[in-house]
């Protein structure tokens, strides 16, 4: 097949590479194929279901490079599942008894697209699966290439998602700050609350890079500027099961000694708890298209805030998240090379008409590939069994914990 024309668009949640891999595609293109035209729909898949694009000009092309240095997505984003239809006649981006992948797929035809990347998470990229299916049923002639884009580092079978490690590392730029509150008051709570909806790798590695700056600094104790006081005493994710009078009575026991407590919480940690008792309580929880809880309606920080605070005897506390701190930041040194990776491929295997999510691939080998979208899934657990996570518990004092029921 010939490519003339490529189509890219961003969606779901930013990540600290949406802008980059956006500029990565476009120069690569610019490299080896100049004369493939661009085309970009404006956030996601809304755009393309309404045909609203900005077109890549020789301007953008030469400068494309400036996007390497900026956070969130120059063209949009949002969430738009296809195969919801009933949500895209409500949001008036397809008529009634429309179906949305047909609408998608006669836009495309339309607008002269023969490949499509799709930049994303497991909701964008399955999608995108589904998308790629239909078109493949219904003899569409098009190629889809996805790249995966995750602070929470999730989609089943890809090592790495692209943002996650800036995202890690943002996070821990964000607690510096907040732990810094640790003496603002007495008897000091501090709860740190990060994106990860059933995956705890984001919170583990944002604890991990804090450390790793805790350990590069000198103290004066003798004047109460204490490392243990700027530590991290708990890290909670929805991965692990603890105990909470257990833990409880360990920080309490930190509380009295050291005179504040800060826990690192993964914003999915205990979710199904929570939710059970809002829900037999009588109240809604409020869901999204794909079907997930909306965090924010539940507020898990708070939670569990409460329920420490009252058993440390804390007279302060303080409750922050770094989601969104992180999650627009621009891409780092280290997320960059792995976006300059994938899109190099993601190039190659759309103008070899070759679709699937690029990504490098756990179950053969972690080979970069063009990952078959029908394997893809979301909610991918972190292994809490690694040797850097066991490790950091240790070095804060918090007892290995059991594994949690599947969920």
């Amino acid at each position: 097949m010939t490519v003339r024309k490529v189509a890219l668009l961003t969606a779901g949640g930013f990540a600290p590479c949406l802008s980059s891999a956006v500029g990565g595609l476009i120069e690569r293109y610019t490299e080896i194929a100049p004369d493939v035209e661009i085309i970009a729909y404006k956030h996601g898949y809304q755009g393309l279901l309404s045909g609203d694009y900005i077109t890549v000009t020789p301007e953008i092309r030469a400068k494309a490079g400036v996007l390497h240095r900026f956070g969130g997505s120059p063209v949009g984003n949002s969430r738009v599942k296809l195969t919801n239809a009933k949500d895209l006649v409500k949001r008036g981006l397809v008529k009634e008894g429309e179906n949305p992948l047909q609408v998608a797929a006669e836009r495309l035809t339309a607008d002269g697209v023969d490949v499509l990347h799709t930049i994303g998470g497991d909701d964008t990229n399955t999608t995108a699966a589904d998308l790629a299916a239909f078109l493949a049923e219904n003899d569409y002639a098009l190629t889809v290439v996805g790249l995966p884009k995750t602070i929470d580092n999730d989609v089943i079978p890809i090592k790495q998602s692209l943002g996650a490690w800036t995202a890690a590392e943002e996070g821990a730029g964000f607690a510096r700050n907040i732990i810094g509150e640790h003496n603002s008051g007495s008897r000091m709570l501090i709860v740190h609350e990060v994106m990860g909806r059933h995956c705890g790798w984001l919170t583990a590695a944002t604890a991990l890079e804090y450390r790793k700056w805790l350990d590069t600094q000198e103290f004066l104790p003798e004047i109460g500027l204490s490392k243990e006081a700027w530590d991290v005493h708990a890290v909670y994710l929805p991965e692990a099961e603890f105990d909470l009078e257990v833990e409880a009575a360990r920080l309490r026991e930190i509380m009295d000694r050291v005179g504040n407590v800060t826990i690192f919480l993964s914003e999915g940690a205990g979710m199904d708890t929570i939710v059970a008792q809002l829900e037999a309580s009588g109240q809604e929880v409020g869901r999204d298209p794909f079907g997930h809880v909306k965090l924010d309606t539940i507020n898990p920080g708070a939670w569990f805030a409460k329920q420490f605070a009252e058993r440390l005897g804390a007279e302060k506390v303080m409750v922050q998240k770094s989601g969104y701190y992180s999650r627009a930041a621009a891409a780092n040194a280290e997320d960059l090379r792995l976006i300059k990776s994938m899109t190099d491929y993601a190039v190659e295997c759309a103008l070899r008409a070759e679709s699937g999510c690029i990504g490098h691939d756990e179950e053969q080998g972690n080979r970069l590939r063009a990952i078959e979208f029908s394997r893809l899934k979301g909610g991918k657990a972190f292994d809490i069994t690694t040797d850097w996570f066991t490790g950091l518990l240790e070095q804060i004092g918090q007892p290995e914990p059991k594994a949690a029921a599947a969920h």
